[in-house]
């Protein structure tokens, strides 16, 4: 996204072309699934991280492997656990890649976890403990303080997984929870009816949205009320609390707060942080210690918070209505 200055001529210019900039990114985000898709069913030239691929491979293999676990230990033979067969495994995994839900989310906590590890690089921010987690951790308030060292825990958990390669059936957001299950209960359709009901009832026994580390993070950006503007910087809150918070403050699913950091959705990050009150002169500053070689357009510090929520409100439907033409 960068412009050139005299390109840019008035406000309407400047909407125009980062309407145009939206619409191009809402095109991109819509192809990421059939892309994935295909990579993750079989093997050729990547357009996508090859590293992006192998993680999403690790974390259907996990979730695949973690459900037909629970399977063999309904069925009664502990001794089978740990030992499900690599073919079953892998029959699973391309059952889950059917679902746009489990793909757009395994895609959106490998480029987190990406994000993160770059944020380390580059500005020296702990992927587990950042600085604004820091002070949530020291606050005088005794539940901030314990919330928070609840996020910090699952956070290193995250990482660590995604080192692994791996996604905890625990970690998935209810409705995705749910729709992994209904995958495996057709995988499994010829099972005996009542193993497939206890090994599912284990399962669900574990699965708490409100104890997962998105929940703690949900909770965590919603207790900071007025002082939320603190997790809309990224180098202090770190990506996870940021897009926590970028979320919450201007209602889009975080999933697309996360992929908003990536350079083909720059226009994105730019319009959501005004949107969320953040000032031009920091979004600008964000968006340099992101992608240092792109600057923002001539004209864009006067954009207000309404024109930049309108914009992003409009530029989803216009693509949607793209889309379905």
């Amino acid at each position: 996204m960068n412009y050139d200055a005299s390109s840019v001529s008035g406000s309407s210019d400047l909407e125009t072309l980062l309407r145009q900039e939206l619409v191009r990114g809402d095109v991109a985000l819509a192809g990421v699934a059939p892309v994935l898709t295909h990579l993750l069913a079989g093997t050729g030239q990547s357009l996508v991280s090859d590293a992006i691929v192998a993680q999403m491979r690790g974390m259907l293999g996990h979730v695949a492997e973690q459900m037909l676990q629970a399977r063999l230990m309904a069925e009664g033979d502990s001794a089978l656990s740990g030992h499900v067969a690599p073919e079953d495994v892998d029959a699973l995994s391309q059952r889950l890649v059917s679902s746009t839900i489990m793909l757009s989310h395994a895609y959106a906590l490998a480029v987190e976890a990406y994000f993160a590890n770059l944020l380390e690089e580059s500005a020296g921010v702990d992927p587990v403990l950042s600085p604004l987690l820091q002070e949530l951790i020291a606050s005088e308030n005794e539940e901030t303080a314990e919330l928070a060292m609840a996020t910090m825990s699952a956070q290193a958990r995250f990482m660590q997984a995604q080192r692994r390669m791996n996604l905890p059936l625990s970690e998935l957001p209810s409705e995705l929870f749910h729709q992994v299950l209904s995958i495996w209960r057709r995988f499994g359709s010829g099972c005996p009816p009542e193993v497939l009901s206890k090994a599912e009832a284990a399962m669900r026994e574990k699965h708490d949205e409100g104890q997962s580390r998105l929940g703690l993070l949900s909770r965590l950006t919603g207790g900071l009320k007025g002082a939320v503007h603190a997790a809309l910087i990224i180098d202090h809150a770190g990506i996870s609390l940021f897009a926590s918070a970028i979320a919450s403050t201007t209602r889009q699913p975080r999933e697309l707060a996360v992929l908003a950091c990536h350079e083909g959705q720059v226009a994105r990050l730019a319009l959501t942080l005004r949107a969320a009150g953040v000032k031009p002169t920091e979004v600008a500053r964000q968006i340099s210690l992101m992608h240092a070689d792109i600057a923002l357009p001539e004209g864009f510090a006067d954009l207000t918070e309404r024109q930049a929520m309108a914009m992003l409100g409009s530029a989803r439907g216009a693509s949607h209505g793209a889309r379905q033409a």
